[in-house]
């Protein structure tokens, strides 16, 4: 069901996606009922929160009452539920009506997209596992929009996995790139350079392993691993990249600043 529905999102044109991204993800949402997406809304509030403490520690140094915070891709809105409470405002931004349902926090607000645009302004924005559901033609329109939507000096927090340990979608373990809904994987240098392309002058990447804090690591030091990576060949490319120090290395999870 999901690579029968990717494939309409990889064939569309641009002016189609501008409805479809919703209508692909309310039919998957709509037949495939134990979808993680959905199953995890039925876990409970604080089940869902133990598995975003590492992401809101993360995110906790940028997070003060005079913080506007916006998630784009928020599914089922846990994170942006834990964070609101803790800033001025927060804006859960997705393409489902289905998933974000029943959604509610203090200060929250859910805005329902077309996949590209970010109609809010705001002085933090975080995507996590969202850039690559996106058509790749779609990337730097939206990168474009995310740069529009900071104020001078916010930030925009991404986190998306790794191409050369993929593929990360329903595709993994059968095929050798992504065909579901990941339509397009990373790697930190080449989404760093989107990034760039769109308007951001410093790009830093950010690792969090176990119990210390966000260490920010050289974005050069990075590229250059990816780089040795993939002249290993994909096989052992990919067993490379998915030792764990490495996976959590190169997971792609960049920090661009609008100045």
């Amino acid at each position: 069901m999901e690579i029968a529905l990717a494939d309409r999102l990889r064939n569309s044109t641009r002016a189609e996606r501008k409805h479809l991204y919703s209508s692909v993800y309310e039919e998957l949402f709509r037949e495939v009922p134990h979808h993680p997406g959905l199953v995890r809304k039925s876990q409970g509030a604080e089940m869902r929160a133990l598995g975003l403490r590492d992401l809101l520690e993360t995110l906790r140094p940028f997070l003060n009452p005079d913080t506007v915070y916006a998630e784009i891709g928020a599914g089922d809105c846990a994170l942006t539920m834990l964070v609101a409470p803790q800033v001025r405002k927060a804006y859960a931004i997705d393409v489902s009506e289905t998933v974000t349902r029943g959604a509610s926090a203090p200060n929250l607000e859910v805005v329902l997209s077309d996949g590209i645009s970010i109609p809010v302004k705001a002085t933090l924005i975080v995507s996590n596992q969202l850039m690559e559901h996106l058509h790749p033609d779609d990337a730097r329109d939206q990168l474009a929009n995310v740069f529009a939507a900071l104020e001078p000096g916010g930030k925009y927090f991404c986190i998306t996995p790794n191409r050369l340990s993929g593929p990360h979608d329903v595709s993994g373990g059968i095929d050798e790139v992504a065909r579901g809904f990941h339509l397009r994987e990373y790697t930190n240098g080449e989404l760093a350079g989107l990034l760039r392309s769109a308007g951001f002058a410093r790009v830093q990447a950010f690792v969090r392993i176990r119990n210390f804090q966000t260490t920010m690591l050289p974005l050069g030091v990075v590229i250059a691993l990816e780089t040795v990576i993939g002249c290993l060949g994909r096989t052992l490319g990919r067993r490379v990249s998915n030792l764990p120090i490495l996976r959590r290395i190169l997971e792609v999870q960049l920090i661009a600043t609008r100045r």
